[in-house]
């Protein structure tokens, strides 16, 4: 019995005809090529083909979280732009040159006056470097006690307030050291400089840290940042 075939490539026949007929053969298959490659994602049959064999495991691709690094200088939180703003704000207080000066007191930072004091310390008594703790101590300490009257006094500050505004306010004693240095020998000219580099720092500070809060309490507070700076000056000459 024999019956039509389906394909052109096919002759189907009965079990007793094939076993009378002994038929065998073989059927040429064509080369399956399976892609396991970064597109075996993209080939629906592959990733088929695997997911029924429980390799679809092969297909998952680990992608490598790469840890966002940032610069030195953003991971301390150093914004030297900042701190070069608030350099000139400190050594230039008239108001008429039209810098915001109160950027050094309403955005206080801990790297700029940290500097400003060890520079100050690194040429306080011409470079003896068991004085550079002291002035830290005096620095912190010497904020906290001014911190603390101008709170009393009714002033809205804060102690990082007032320790960025005393550390930057250094800076004009650090720049009249080297004419100290070269006049030395003159005692008034001298002495004239040490009072302008005081009086010069004590306005940047007192003018950043006594606001109109105080009213007629002003020099309760101009008072005690005068006589720190006088003690600063006092640690760099050794008087």
């Amino acid at each position: 019995m024999q019956f039509s075939p389906t394909n052109g490539d096919f002759t189907f026949v009965s079990s007793t005809e094939a076993e009378a007929l002994e038929l065998s053969g073989t059927i040429d298959a064509p080369d399956v090529k399976l892609n396991l490659g970064s597109d075996a994602g993209k080939d629906p049959y592959a990733t088929t083909f695997l997911r029924q064999r429980g390799y679809g495991w092969l297909l998952e691709i680990e992608e490598e979280e790469s840890e966002d690094t940032k610069p030195l200088l953003e991971e301390l939180d150093i914004d030297l732009k900042d701190i070069f703003y608030k350099v000139r704000c400190v050594l230039m207080p008239m108001p008429s040159l039209g810098f915001n000066r109160q950027v050094v007191r309403d955005n206080p930072d801990f790297w700029g006056p940290l500097a400003v004091v060890l520079l100050f310390s690194m040429i306080s008594i011409y470079g003896q470097f068991r004085v550079v703790s002291w002035i830290i101590t005096i620095w912190i300490f010497g904020s906290l006690t001014v911190f603390i009257l101008a709170r009393v006094l009714g002033g809205e500050v804060s102690y990082g307030q007032v320790l960025g505004v005393i550390g930057y306010s250094l800076l004009p004693l650090i720049v009249i050291s080297p004419l100290l240095l070269v006049i030395g020998s003159f005692d008034v000219v001298a002495t004239v400089i040490k009072l302008f580099g005081v009086f010069w720092a004590a306005y940047s500070a007192a003018s950043l840290l006594v606001g109109d809060e105080f009213k007629t309490k002003k020099p309760l507070l101009i008072y005690p940042i005068f006589l720190l700076y006088i003690y600063f000056l006092s640690l760099y000459t050794g008087v």
